[in-house]
């Protein structure tokens, strides 16, 4: 049974009608007699999308229990017995409950697809792997939900589901994506019309660009030379001379009047190395073609027109943008030149602009077609002029006594001029007949091949002698030219590899690919093993052909050391392009080299940035630590001291100030553990549902009564949060927020329900905190501005934003209107019932975790699949530590034997 195949219906948001496209696919399927089932699809009590289930095949979900809840997910065994033509699964990103067989329903497509079973999908275009930064810079927030784009790029059809901003607003205004009190802030929130507009944009391009991936597949299969002009792309040919400036902003402004149009300027070095191409001009115009949003490609050709049309039609293009020749008019004579040459081979389907510029006819144009070393045609005249000339210029002096020594001499410039023209074979062919001519016309006896005269015998090898020294010097200096010629091209490539090294490129794939566009391959790979029986692995390809397996399959490999190696399909190299490839293959080494050094420098950064929190922590004990036990060991000493009468208010006053220290000093130690473990990653959230006003108050046990003014209804919807790690977060900020506070300035704790968030909000009228440090006030080890050293460690809002987002929110600083600091702690709020929990450590809530979007469900609490009982919380003021501080408090959610103290 062969493979399954997938089809995946992308959307730009929440709401453009994916599931509602796929279950009507579904019924036209079902209608044709194909056997079709719902494997899992979730309708988010959208009644239009509920109605079209009706009549099609459901396969139970499995059901799961995790930290006391029941889940459903899709049942991959069920799936796989009852064996459908078709299954139908909804959200292809979603992450599955801990306990299912897989850990992401990708994985369990993957499955079905390898069953032989297709599958049709739905997917929003945030989810993708390679988009999460767009996406974030967009929406502010970080996708947790991913699909790695390859799964998506292997999908055999991807169908764009699109909608207008305006449309999908007044969709959502009237109640037909989300329940009308999401309405409000989801409007405001997630489907503002910038969001959509972006996201749209973004779906639209991504799959533009899937589109021209399978059309250039589709030509390369099918051998399709001709141009489709499915999309503008304009090819450059440069020069290396000023023009090109010109010729670049031309086509740019040509590109733009066409939508999604792609400018591809190209350099061809030619082997003949007659041009003057300035590299400080060609880097100049790289700078800017890339400047302008298009490509620079540098491309080897001996064939200048044939070059430059064989890297359009390569690509696709359907322009090209050419200079006016700069060749005095005198050296017309020697051919059309590039712009006639490329316009009259382009065809109907390639247009050509040649464009006007202030270097018209002053010299060093683009040259005209040769071939190697002199050139066929001119080799070709060589060889008419050493036959037919030594013959036509014996009919001339037939009728002429000129006598014998200025005949040689007409005979050997006739042998120059074939050696001039076509090298030494045709030189020497003009000197041998012109000899044979001689001695039978013009050396006595005449008409006879003998010589009377020996100082004739003299005369004719000196004329032997002459032509064949001339020819061997012409020939000479052609060869020397060539070779010059072909360093200069090999140097320019050198020149610009070098380039690429200076200017920091260091990705190995578009190495790669410079390589399969300067040698014209199919495909290029970098082939590497451990030892000499290893088999050989792919560390990096490019290309459409099928990549070679070993080096020996190739049809072009080049070893780089003993185990490494450089392997090219699509033709066989001349020997004199090797070098030039081994100067690539060299790079491709380094380049892989530092990618790996850049991991082991990421990795290292690590170890030292955790050597330094160490060194930190170890300041922080020296000092910090050791001030309180210095007044707690004091203050002991003078109470046990038997010298000494102390009264009841001295006694209190001791006791107090030890007190004091203490709770100093549970603080430090407190901050100090959750530091060191949000470092080492062993901060493993246990998320409950809670409500606010269970866990605030309790937070506020180590501030006095007065200063803090709490205002958290009783209306708000419950929390996903562990209460611990909720409690010692809201502790910190709020603590740091009355130590920044001036006197008798009250700092209001408040919150509010957006969408499917909560937000914490801690304000305070202190001096506040400008734009570019409100990130770093968040670093370990900060204090901001003067406060004393003991103060504190500088790890409060370092330890709180770890714990928020331990939990799946966040924590971020806003100016205060008015003067002062605002504190935002961003919480998910608890699924509704019947619907699992977002997973922790995550941003957002279900779906689209930006505020409003909640079309893909997630699963709940972390993505691995340890028992909930080794993955207990929580830290800091938990357990006795935390009830000594802040006095008699209500019974903890958590209980007492699942958390961490």
């Amino acid at each position: 049974m062969g493979r399954g195949k997938l089809r995946i219906y992308l959307g730009a948001a929440p709401g453009v009608g994916k599931t509602y496209a796929m279950l009507s696919e579904a019924h036209r399927r079902v209608e044709r007699g194909t056997d079709c089932v719902v494997a899992f699809v979730e309708h988010h009590d959208r009644p239009r999308t509920e109605v079209m289930l009706h009549g099609l095949e459901q396969v139970p979900r499995r059901e799961l229990t995790h930290r006391g809840a029941v889940f459903t997910e899709m049942d991959v065994d069920a799936v796989l017995r009852r064996a459908p033509a078709v299954a139908l699964v909804d959200e292809l990103a979603h992450t599955n409950v801990p306990g299912s067989r897989n850990a992401k329903r990708w994985q369990d497509v993957e499955e079905l697809l390898a069953a032989g079973i297709d599958v049709v999908s739905t997917v929003n275009i945030q989810h993708l792997e390679s988009l999460g930064d767009v996406v974030e810079s967009i929406t502010g927030v970080r996708q947790r939900e991913t699909v790695p784009d390859e799964v998506v790029r292997r999908a055999g059809q991807i169908e764009l589901v699109d909608m207008s901003p305006e449309a999908l607003r007044r969709r959502m205004a009237h109640g037909n994506i989300y329940q009308p009190d999401k309405v409000d802030a989801a409007l405001s929130n997630y489907f503002r019309p910038g969001n959509l507009t972006a996201l749209r944009e973004l779906a639209l391009l991504w799959v533009a660009d899937r589109v021209d991936e399978y059309l250039q597949q589709y030509r390369s299969e099918h051998r399709v030379s001709k141009i489709w002009g499915s999309r503008e792309r304009i090819v450059v040919g440069l020069t290396g001379g000023p023009e090109g400036r010109t010729l670049i902003r031309r086509a740019a402004r040509l590109a733009e009047k066409g939508a999604g149009g792609e400018v591809m300027a190209v350099y061809i070095a030619r082997s003949d190395g007659l041009t003057g191409a300035s590299p400080k001009e060609l880097t100049v115009q790289r700078t800017l073609v890339e400047d302008l949003g298009g490509t620079f490609h540098h491309v080897v050709g001996d064939d200048i027109p044939a070059a430059l049309l064989d890297f359009a039609r390569g690509v696709n293009a359907t322009q090209i943008v050419l200079g006016s020749s700069r060749r005095k008019t005198w050296q017309y004579v020697f051919g059309p030149g590039v712009g006639a040459t490329v316009a009259r081979e382009s065809g109907p389907d390639l247009d050509v602009h040649i464009v006007t510029h202030g270097q018209i006819a002053k010299g060093r144009g683009l040259p005209v077609a040769r071939g190697a070393r002199l050139g066929r045609a001119r080799i070709a005249w060589g060889w008419v002029m050493a036959l037919a000339g030594p013959v036509v210029l014996a009919v001339l002096l037939n009728g002429v006594d000129l006598g014998l020594a200025n005949d040689m001499l007409l005979f050997l410039t006739l042998t120059v001029a074939a050696a001039l023209l076509g090298g030494l074979l045709p030189a020497l062919a003009s000197a041998a007949v012109g000899s044979f001519l001689l001695n039978y016309y013009y050396t006595p006896p005449l008409h006879r091949l003998t010589i009377a005269d020996p100082k004739n015998i003299v005369a004719i090898a000196i004329f032997v002698g002459v032509a064949v020294s001339v020819a061997s010097v012409v020939d000479l200096a052609a060869r020397r030219t060539h070779q010059a010629a072909r360093l200069r091209a090999e140097a320019e490539i050198l020149s610009f590899l070098a380039g690429s090294v200076l200017r920091g490129e260091t990705s190995l794939e578009a190495l790669l690919e410079r390589v399969r566009e300067t040698f014209g391959m199919e495909s290029v790979a970098l082939l590497e093993r451990q030892s000499d029986v290893d088999p050989w692995t792919c560390a990096g390809r490019v290309g459409t052909g099928r990549p070679s397996q070993r080096p020996e399959d190739a049809d072009v490999d080049m070893p780089v050391g003993d185990h490494m190696a450089l392997a090219l399909t699509g033709r066989v190299l001349p020997a004199s392009d090797r070098r030039v490839l081994a100067a690539f293959a060299a790079q491709a080494a380094v380049v892989l080299d530092r990618r790996r050094l850049q991991e082991e420098a990421d990795r290292a950064r690590a170890l030292a940035e955790g050597n330094r929190i160490r060194t930190a922590l170890l300041a922080a004990v020296s000092h910090d630590l050791r001030t309180p036990l210095a007044g707690i060991k004091a203050a002991v000493s003078s109470l046990r001291s038997e010298d000494v009468e102390w009264s009841e208010e001295d006694r209190a006053e001791l006791l107090e100030g030890i007190e004091e220290g203490s709770d100093r000093l549970d603080h430090l130690v407190g901050n100090l553990l959750d530091m060191s473990r949000l470092q080492t990653g062993t901060v493993t959230p246990l998320i409950r549902e809670i409500d606010l006003d269970e866990v605030v108050p309790m937070a506020l046990g180590g501030v006095p009564e007065e200063s803090v003014h709490l205002d958290v209804p009783e209306s708000l919807p419950m929390v996903a949060v562990d209460a611990g790690l909720l409690e010692r977060a809201m502790a910190n900020i709020v603590e740091n927020a009355v130590k920044y506070s001036p006197a008798r300035e009250v700092v209001l704790v408040s919150a509010s329900a957006i969408a499917d968030r909560v937000e914490v909000r801690v304000v305070d009228r202190g001096p506040g905190v400008p734009d570019e440090a409100k990130d770093r006030i968040f670093e370990p080890f900060q204090r901001y501005g003067d406060a004393p050293r003991g103060a504190g460690v500088g790890l409060g809002l370092a330890v709180a934003r770890g714990f928020a987002e331990a939990m799946g929110g966040t924590l971020a600083a806003e100016d205060t209107p008015g003067g002062g600091l605002t504190m935002v702690l961003s919480l998910r709020a608890a699924a509704p019932a019947g619907e699992p929990p977002a997973p922790a450590g995550r941003a957002g809530g279900a779906g689209e975790e930006t505020g409003g979007a909640a079309e893909e469900t997630s699963a709940p609490a972390e993505e691995t699949s340890a028992p909930a009982e080794e993955r207990s919380a929580t830290a800091g003021k938990s357990g006795e530590a935390a009830e000594q501080q802040a006095g008699p408090r209500r019974p903890s959610p958590v209980p007492p034997e699942r958390q961490v103290s």
